[in-house]
This record gives structure tokens, C-alpha cells and sequence, in this order.
């Protein structure tokens, strides 16, 4: 069996109903008592609703927020996050001023926004956080991370807004179909090199963990294991990337992959 599991959120552990399935706990819970693993991989910040999924996935354990920005160990709050550049973020909330565009900045453990319209507060309900959150000039904790939320298509348009030598992930989410999520970390920093980190402390070898997930944004974390799935809505360069192809979300897909888990 597998040493190690790593599992985006948005599209592979939840759907479009924003919770996970009863009976996708269960399996998580069944593969945890084998011995194996187990490691939140996601796009979400380390509060909210995915700290509740990572406490109840792996207590005690390691876990991957903010597209690697942010690498906590829940039990204790030990971190091995990432800075964001000083000098890219300031560009960043000018240009965000100059546009009128949503960009949002994240600590570990709270959250910014420059805009507080119904995209912003439709998205502090798919985190599960109080909304309104801070405005950025009241966020003094450290930021790891930054995020343009615009439509499908605008990929390139915020690409060139965005400073040069950023980590850009793009992601969706089926709860919020009409918006894409460009997370914007340090250079070098991603879910791959967050999952070669909790690697190394387990003393795990990555050709022994696999990577299930669905978006853009879980490309780099595939590049750095040895076993990949790809759920069944997934974007077409995640499944052309991975070994393995599971069903959809909603059906279940992530239930496939643990079984599939057990046989590797």
C-alpha cells in the first residue's frame, strides 16, 4: 500500500455541494487506520472550512493550503509557509485599485479583500468565513499568498496585470462555476514543493505517495509523485497527466482512488 495520500479540496474532496460525502469519510477514515498518510492538498487557506477537513482527514498531521504557500501541522500550528515578495504585493494592490478587479490577500490565518461585492462574499461562504473580511491595509500578519478572482477567459488578461516571477495556479471550483481563481505565490513555490516538504518530515520517499485532483493547480503536485489520479471532471491537461482516471466528484470519484490506493 501507498505511504502517503495527498487530495485537492475544490472538485476532488467536495463538489458542488460545497461538503464532503458521508461515505467518502468513511473511506478516508478506513485507508488513515491502515497506516497511510493522509494530506490535504488545496487551494484554500489554512482556516475555515479546510482546516476543518485537514483536522478531521489527518489529525496531528501536516497539510498543504494556499497552493504550498502554507504548510501547517494542525494539532500544533507548526509552519513552514512561504512569503509573498514585499514588492510584488504592493504592485499588485495598485494595480487591483486601478482596475476595480477583486484581488484577495491571505496570511496563515486571515484573510483581505479589495472589494466587498457579492463575488467576494459568495466566496467567504464557500470557505466557510465571516464575511465582510479585512480590508488589505488591516492585514498586518505576514502574506503568503495573493488571488485575482475573475471569469473563465480572463486567464491572460490578469497574467499581464500580474508581476513577473510569480507561481500563478489557476483553479476552479463547481460551487462557484462562473469564477476562476488565480493564486499567485512566491517563485518556487507550489503544491509539488509543499508535498516534498511534508515528504521529507515523514520520512516518506515521494515515488511511494500519490496526488488525487482535478484543477491546473494540481499539475505541479502530480509532477513530484509517483502515482497520480486525475478525478473525472478534471481539466483536460490533469488527465492527460495522470496515470489513472476515477469518476466524478459527485459520484464518488474519490472513494475509486483510495481503493485504487490500496492495490498500488
Amino acid at each position: 500500500m501507498l505511504q502517503m495520500i495527498c487530495i485537492d479540496v475544490d472538485g476532488t474532496l467536495v463538489g458542488s455541494s460545497n461538503v464532503v460525502r458521508n461515505d467518502v469519510w468513511e473511506a478516508l477514515d478506513y485507508i488513515r487506520e491502515a497506516g497511510v498518510k493522509l494530506v490535504l492538498c488545496s487551494g484554500r487557506p489554512a482556516f475555515g472550512q479546510a482546516r476543518s477537513y485537514a483536522e478531521r482527514m489527518q489529525p496531528g498531521g501536516w497539510h498543504v493550503f494556499q497552493n504550498g504557500a502554507s504548510v501547517v501541522r494542525v494539532d500544533t500550528g507548526e509552519s513552514l509557509s512561504s512569503a509573498f515578495p514585499a514588492a510584488a504585493l504592493s504592485r499588485l494592490l495598485e494595480t487591483a485599485t486601478q482596475t476595480g478587479r477583486l484581488l484577495e490577500i491571505y496570511s496563515d490565518s486571515q484573510y483581505a479583500s479589495t472589494l466587498r461585492d457579492e463575488e467576494a462574499r459568495e466566496h467567504a461562504e464557500l470557505l466557510g468565513v465571516p464575511f465582510p473580511p479585512l480590508w488589505p491595509s488591516e492585514l498586518h500578519d505576514p502574506v503568503v499568498r495573493a488571488q485575482w478572482l475573475v471569469r473563465h477567459g480572463e486567464l491572460d488578461t490578469v497574467r499581464d496585470l500580474t508581476p513577473s516571477g510569480l507561481e500563478l495556479h489557476p483553479a476552479g471550483s463547481p460551487r462557484m462555476r462562473e469564477t476562476l481563481f488565480v493564486s499567485m505565490t512566491a517563485p518556487g513555490v507550489s503544491k509539488g514543493s509543499a508535498i516534498r516538504s511534508i515528504a521529507q518530515k515523514y520520512g516518506i520517499g515521494l515515488d511511494r505517495c500519490m496526488m488525487v485532483g482535478d484543477g491546473e493547480n494540481d499539475l505541479q503536485a502530480m509532477a513530484v509523485v509517483g502515482h497520480t489520479v486525475a478525478m473525472g471532471n478534471a481539466e483536460v491537461a490533469v488527465l492527460a497527466a495522470a496515470q489513472h482516471r476515477v469518476g466524478h466528484v459527485d459520484e464518488g470519484g474519490l472513494i475509486e482512488a483510495l481503493e485504487l490506493a490500496r492495490q498500488l
